[in-house]
């Protein structure tokens, strides 16, 4: 009877290590993306970089800041949309499924020049 409750008690311990080993290959996994990153910076009056060249269908996720006042984030061609408050970073997913060339713009007034504040995402 020791025997059996032994190896039962063995057989639940090497269970529980396989399940943590599992999980925890599963979650080192899931925390690495394949998705290309593509940091965007906004200041007073323009995007860092003014081009962003993206591939058709890859996915993407862009990491957006703003350096000095609060910004927009907008390209109405993709339906995204975002506020941009200093020294935070806002993350988008973006899965571009149509070629050519997207103009994205701040939309949050941020200054005289404001209205020339835009960039464009290309896609080929």
């Amino acid at each position: 009877m020791q025997r059996t409750i032994a190896r039962l008690a063995t057989l639940a311990v090497f269970s529980v290590f396989i399940v943590f080993c599992g999980l925890t290959l599963f979650s080192s996994g899931a925390a690495q993306t394949s998705e290309r990153i593509v940091k965007i910076t906004a200041h007073k009056f323009e995007y860092e970089p003014s081009e962003i060249h993206l591939k058709l269908g890859e996915p993407v996720v862009l990491e957006l800041t703003s350096k000095d006042v609060t910004h927009g984030f907008n390209i109405p061609d993709f339906g995204l949309r975002a506020d941009l408050e200093p020294g935070e970073t806002v993350r988008v997913r973006l899965v571009p499924e149509k070629a050519g060339t997207f103009e994205f713009h701040c939309d949050n007034f941020c200054g005289i020049d404001h209205e020339s504040m835009s960039a464009a995402i290309i896609v080929q």
